[in-house]
């Protein structure tokens, strides 16, 4: 673990946007859920940095990108969120060949750079509906590729402001599972509640370098094509959706296990698990985040009753619920 810490940064006036109250259902996928204290938008990653210095040593804070694996509870979110898909976009090839990619930028556009420069091997990026900096946080992949695979070393920003470059030795790293090793002060996920997230985020991805074999863009650029067909038939893109809800259980798939349990179509409030895909559960007009919450729990039930499988829930849950919130 390395410590950069550019001195410039400490006198810098912010740049970014500060709002109050902001309204949670406009920056998460699922058009769903409850009002943030405040949201911050940097304009990069400097200015990110003096932000969080500004913040009192006890405020709450968190990270969302494009918020497409993210439900955020009718209560909201006290303290501080920081929305990071238009500010950390920078790209750029390093030296040895390596990519340099912030955590803002999307996957989509990492797979187009990736191509575009004539490397293979970030194709899989394309099929998966949001940014660098969650995909690192949960290992993300897809059509047999994660994330770490191709991470040669993270580079993160603790609270206090420091900026780090940790190794992939630095954490347990599994299948939708990246921890820190070190623990400490780190929070980690609620042992309980597998698909909650901590309020308090005390280091945060930034940004990383990609190791990619060199290759003809052409290829990755028809392999992408592919891909991204793939999912425009297999997926319920047309509503509002955070993508698979559940992990795939070992050598399984959830969403067979849901619709081998007949589950399709089962619907709370306006949350409705897909008729397309099983593993979707889309927002057919108007649903609220306890009804998709409900609907995840409804399923993890009817799941384990009638096959005696456990699904865990790959998507974050966070915030209070609204009878808890004052």
């Amino acid at each position: 673990m390395n410590m950069i810490e550019p001195a410039q940064f400490i006198t810098e006036a912010l740049r970014g946007t500060l709002r109050s109250n902001v309204a949670m259902c406009h920056h998460t996928s699922w058009r769903a859920g409850g009002h943030a204290e405040r949201v911050y938008q940097p304009a990069d990653l400097a200015d990110l940095i003096v932000f969080l210095r500004t913040l009192p040593a006890d405020e709450l804070v968190v990270a969302v990108g494009l918020g497409s694996n993210l439900l955020v509870r009718d209560g909201g979110l006290r303290g501080t969120v920081l929305l990071l898909h238009a500010a950390l976009t920078e790209m750029r090839i390093e030296t040895d060949g390596s990519i340099y990619v912030q955590a803002g930028v999307s996957g989509a556009k990492l797979a187009r750079f990736a191509a575009k420069h004539n490397l293979r091997g970030a194709e899989f990026f394309a099929g998966i509906p949001g940014t660098l900096g969650g995909m690192l946080a949960m290992n993300a992949g897809c059509y047999g590729s994660e994330t770490w695979n191709v991470v040669a070393n993270a580079q993160t920003l603790m609270r206090s402001g420091k900026l780090l470059e940790r190794e992939p030795d630095d954490y347990e790293i599994g299948y939708r599972h990246v921890v820190l090793r070190k623990k400490g002060k780190y929070l980690e996920h609620d042992d309980h509640i597998p698909n909650s997230l901590p309020f308090y985020q005390e280091e945060f991805f930034v940004g990383a370098r990609l190791r990619l074999p060199a290759s003809d863009g052409e290829i990755a650029r028809r392999e992408i094509k592919s891909l991204l067909s793939k999912r425009i038939a297999s997926q319920p893109l047309n509503l509002p959706n955070a993508g698979s809800v559940f992990r795939n259980p070992p050598n399984d798939y959830a969403a067979r296990l849901i619709e081998q349990c007949g589950l399709k179509s089962l619907q709370i409030g306006g949350a409705r698990v897909s008729e397309q895909h099983g593993n979707f559960i889309v927002n057919v007009g108007g649903a609220t985040a306890e009804d998709i919450e409900n609907l995840i729990n409804k399923v993890q039930v009817s799941v384990q009753h009638k096959t005696g499988i456990c699904l865990h829930p790959e998507v974050r849950i966070i915030g209070e619920y609204a009878n808890t919130h004052e």
